[in-house]
């Protein structure tokens, strides 16, 4: 049974960086499409990046150059490093695992494994 466990949420100030974790078990990340999502309280989940089938996507314009998905298939975890850090980041962020496709999209639906979460609160 596939299980993620998020790590690595904290409070930081603004302008800062914070790398959170993902581990899977019960099978390999390069065997599913990976995601990241974020959930603020009162907001809709969206989508951050993706990565699989040899592609890593960010799903969101302001999130490229400050928010970049890795993952380490030896270690079978999934990072993200997020960089200048806003206030307007502060959520919830989940890492997701979904079937593998050609493309590995930024959509919710896609994904049926989803991590419990790690808070992330940026302050001003």
């Amino acid at each position: 049974q596939v299980q993620l466990v998020e790590s690595g949420g904290d409070s930081v100030q603004a302008g800062g960086s914070l790398n959170i974790s993902c581990a899977l078990s019960g099978n390999t990340v390069s065997n599913y499409c990976m995601a990241w999502f974020r959930q603020a309280p009162g907001k809709r989940r969206e989508a951050i990046a993706t990565t699989g089938s040899r592609m890593y996507t960010t799903c969101r314009e302001a999130m490229k150059g400050r928010f970049t998905i890795s993952q380490d298939n030896a270690k079978n975890i999934l990072y993200l490093q997020m960089n200048r850090l806003s206030p307007e980041d502060t959520a919830m962020y989940y890492c997701a695992a979904g079937p593998p496709r050609p493309y590995c999209f930024c959509v919710g639906d896609n994904y049926d494994h989803w991590g419990q979460g790690t808070q992330v609160t940026v302050s001003s």
